[in-house]
């Protein structure tokens, strides 16, 4: 797939389980998104993890977006390289233009291995550097010659990024002292999320991110290694999160109002008018097509969040 100048977004879940009420919600602030801007939508399936991807959830994501409206222009599973489970080699050939460049280091640290595959939840990645980015001599001839494989980390500069997002304006972070090195290589060889979602937004031409307010911290991360590749990075715009009324974030894995629920109780209307009167979008509940909401869609009308979905589901 080659660059393109057409303005283009994506979708790309994770099929780890059913789609929940806050991943719509981010899914249809990425369609209005584009809509609005007369942009193309790709869908993008992010199975990067073979120990969490489901090809049923994954049927069911496509279905479940499709019901409520939120069609794409291209990609999976009606098109070829749109599942990051057939795009290895392109994250080889960016993994191998890194090390080239002294930009990677092995790494036997195991606290946050088992999540690198997947987009990061908060509280389960630690800012700071790795001791083994310094290892030498005696101690990492040791560690070579020992039993367990390495992970391989990008050794991120002292440097500070900023992304001007859509939604939140300015965030800058110091990718040493903010997020710190961060896992592209996993020791069983699966490469790790940050390195494939941004080498899969820049050979996609993706122009336009639109994703839950909980990735925001990824996006100086994504934008170095994207542009480190020689790639410009896309513009984001990040939605806020859904919260249960006792303030917890709605979640895949607590099974919070999926779509398996939500499609028994509502018509596609009725779910997108909850959703849009919850994101600012309209002002009273009332049933409503995805469609009608593209011409006066703004993100200045969308609160910050979190939103509390309280009193309306």
């Amino acid at each position: 797939m080659q660059m393109s100048e057409t303005i283009r977004g994506r979708y790309a879940p994770s099929p780890s389980g059913r789609l929940h009420l806050g991943n719509i919600a981010s899914s249809l602030l990425a369609w209005l998104d584009l809509r609005h801007l007369g942009g193309e939508l790709i869908f993008r399936l992010e199975d990067l993890d073979p120990e969490r991807s489901y090809m049923d959830y994954a049927r069911l994501m496509a279905d479940d977006l499709r019901w409520l409206g939120l069609g794409w222009d291209a990609g999976w599973p009606a098109d070829a390289g749109y599942a990051q489970g057939e795009r290895t080699e392109f994250y080889a050939e960016a993994f191998s233009a890194l090390q080239r460049r002294g930009l990677i280091y092995r790494c036997w640290c195991s606290r946050a291995e088992r999540l690198a595959a997947r987009a990061p939840h908060p509280g389960e990645e630690a800012p700071g550097s790795c001791r083994c980015r310094g290892l030498a001599g005696a101690e990492l001839a040791a560690r070579l010659n020992g039993p367990r494989p390495p992970a391989y980390k990008a050794a991120v500069p002292d440097m500070d990024v900023s992304v001007l997002d859509g939604h939140y304006g300015e965030y800058k972070e110091n990718l040493a002292r903010g997020g710190g090195d961060f896992i592209v290589r996993r020791s069983d060889g699966v490469y790790a999320y940050q390195l494939a979602v941004s080498v899969d937004d820049a050979l996609m031409g993706v122009t336009r991110v639109v994703r839950a307010a909980d990735l925001l911290p990824s996006a100086p991360r994504q934008k170095w290694l994207i542009e480190t590749l020689g790639y410009p990075a896309p513009d984001y715009a990040h939605a806020p999160l859904l919260t249960a009324p006792d303030g917890r974030k709605l979640s895949k894995r607590d099974g919070d109002l999926n779509m398996a629920e939500l499609r028994r109780a509502y018509t596609p209307e009725e779910l997108i008018g909850r959703l849009a009167y919850l994101l600012g979008l309209i002002d009273r509940v009332e049933p409503v097509k995805a469609a009608e909401l593209v011409e006066g869609f703004d993100w200045a009308k969308v609160p910050p969040g979190p939103v509390d979905i309280g009193g309306v589901f």
